[in-house]
């Protein structure tokens, strides 16, 4: 059985210039989908899959960050008194206990392979997930849980793999698998943003993964990849030449790229439908914006 994955790291130094004038002054992890930060999905997410240890590489200006996951006594005290329970509650899951949550920076904008290579020291020489909060994924047992569960059984490194329409591949990182059936997926090769027509499969790497020790010490030696960057990719792939311990995970869900406003859109649409106390009314208000717009047609 493979080791526990207790630690995840958390990518959010981007300064989200797609979202700008909003994030001037706010960080883009913080932005509302429906009723939660973007930032709060990616937690709980990784709470689901039995992540103890949080680490954030910040950059500056992440601070509201910072605060968001700390405590407001001044705001509980309030809500205690006024008898708001059901506020409090609510409030419950962006409480960190006290070392859970560490962050470190990064200095410069070299990539996500840097990114998580500035996190090395807090990881040691332990298994750890990797979560881009960007990528917000519906599914009624989150993506990271799925592949938690299939990690104890296999172990080695473990990559979230979705079909993408092929000329969409040049867009991401993409596998090359031995067969493509099932959920789990045996890599003989990893490519990053392959020019377009020369993707090995469309099967796209989105951003969760379960990695070994052993990529951050690949990443020790990696120079600048695609972009000028130094590239989480190419450091997995080294593991799929050297070892042939990369698994790509099928996951089951509905993933939404919230790094861009279409896909913030879209997600807001999809959760605010899934809400509780929201979906009726914001069916009924869908349901006659698309009756006037065909009526205008």
């Amino acid at each position: 059985m493979a080791r526990k994955v207790r630690k995840a790291v958390f990518p959010v130094a981007g300064l989200g210039t797609r979202f700008l004038p909003a994030t001037k002054s706010i960080p883009k992890e913080i932005l509302t989908l429906v009723d939660r930060p973007l930032i709060q999905y990616a937690i709980d997410e990784a709470r689901a899959a039995g992540i103890e240890e949080f680490i954030f590489v910040t950059s500056r200006g992440k601070s509201a960050l910072e605060d968001y996951f700390d405590r407001a006594p001044e705001l509980e005290k309030a809500l205690r008194d006024k008898n708001k329970t059901d506020l409090l509650e609510r409030l419950a899951p962006t409480n960190m206990d006290s070392g859970a949550i560490a962050y470190v920076r990064q200095h410069e904008a070299l990539g996500l392979g840097h990114a998580v290579w500035c996190a090395r020291r807090l990881i040691g020489n332990e298994p750890f997930a990797v979560l881009l909060p960007d990528d917000v994924i519906q599914s009624s047992v989150p993506c990271l849980k799925q592949m938690a569960d299939a990690y104890d059984d296999i172990g080695g490194n473990m990559v979230a793999a979705m079909e993408v329409p092929p000329e969409k591949a040049s867009s991401y990182g993409v596998l090359d698998v031995e067969g493509d059936s099932g959920r789990v997926l045996r890599v003989r090769g990893m490519v990053e943003k392959p020019a377009p027509g020369t993707a090995p499969s469309n099967l796209a790497v989105i951003g969760r993964y379960i990695l070994t020790p052993q990529v951050l010490r690949n990443l020790n030696r990696m120079g600048r990849g695609s972009g000028g960057e130094i590239q989480l990719t190419d450091a997995i792939a080294q593991e799929v030449e050297a070892n042939g311990n990369v698994t790509g995970f099928r996951f089951s869900g509905e993933r939404y790229d919230c790094g861009s406003q279409s896909g913030f859109l879209q997600a807001t649409v999809s959760f605010g439908l899934q809400h509780p106390a929201l979906r009726d009314e914001f069916h009924a208000y869908l349901s006659g914006v698309v009756a006037r717009k065909q009526a205008a047609e």
